[in-house]
């Protein structure tokens, strides 16, 4: 089941903050460069401009080894985990 939950900060590309929650919450299925390598800070800027600030609905479909949710995510019924996977012909963060 999904929760509803606003989001107070983005870590980077895949993982972010909400209030209700003491560990973040990753992105499942999704890719993008890690901080500190080409592209990560295009892909936290996108990810901030999509849900930063905003409730977003979280299912939980996964534990990684930190213990964090792994998550299908969405602001209304836009799939923000479609959103930042990587444009395949371009390979990169769009």
């Amino acid at each position: 089941m999904a929760r509803k939950e606003k989001v107070t900060r983005v870590i980077d590309g895949d993982t972010f903050r909400t209030a209700k929650r003491s560990r973040a919450v990753r992105l499942a299925n999704v890719d993008v460069p890690e901080t500190g390598t080409p592209g990560a800070a295009v892909a936290k800027k996108k990810l901030e401009r999509l849900i930063k600030g905003k409730e977003v609905s979280i299912e939980t479909v996964a534990r990684d080894s930190y213990g964090r949710s792994v998550a299908v995510v969405k602001v209304g019924r836009k799939s923000i985990n479609k959103a930042m996977r990587p444009n395949r012909k371009k390979r990169r963060i769009v």
